[in-house]
């Protein structure tokens, strides 16, 4: 009985350890659709971001929507660009992302990129430019589509804007092909 056991485990897990790795959802040639919710980044937001997020403080509303698309290069690594509208309680303006994402292991993405933002009523002469990192979780609710929490970090690049960084929690919902 032991060893019927022990061949059915073996057995299982190699199915198991297959199946992951015959998976197109990463694999190279596929395509990446994210959408991201974003929870954090300070007194007033992240000005410059891709996600969908919702903020009220003392009667001004900041909101944003968003949305990346990505093209694996190789398996596990995608190259990704993202657009953003926000607004700032009546001004409004354009985020654009540029970045690269890799899945550790199938399952742990993390992401390095490059966010900024444009808007002549938001940001006067300033351009607002972050390096961002960000790290978390995929977890496979279906063959394509994974649903990602995460910690992110963007890294001001323009301290004429502000010197400050941005610390987000986010959950990502992606749709692979």
């Amino acid at each position: 009985m032991k060893k019927f056991l022990f061949i059915t485990l073996i057995t299982f897990a190699s199915f198991s350890v297959n199946a992951q790795e015959e998976s197109s959802a990463l694999s190279e040639g596929s395509w990446l659709v994210e959408a991201n919710t974003g929870f954090g980044g300070g007194d007033l937001g992240n000005p410059a971001n891709t996600s969908f997020s919702l903020l009220s403080i003392d009667g001004t509303t900041l909101w944003s929507v968003g949305a990346e698309g990505g093209y694996f290069v190789i398996d596990n690594l995608a190259v990704k660009l993202g657009l953003g509208y926000n607004d700032f309680d009546g001004a409004s303006s354009f985020s654009y992302k540029v970045g690269a994402k890799y899945y550790i292991a199938s399952q742990f993405p993390v992401q390095l990129d490059l966010v900024g933002a444009s808007g002549d009523d938001v940001f006067g002469d300033e351009t607002p430019l972050w390096l961002g990192l960000q790290g978390g979780y995929a977890w496979f609710v279906a063959d394509n589509i994974s649903i990602e929490p995460g910690l992110r970090y963007g890294l001001s690049l323009n301290e004429d804007f502000t010197d400050e960084g941005i610390l987000e929690f986010n959950i990502g919902f992606a749709l692979h092909f």
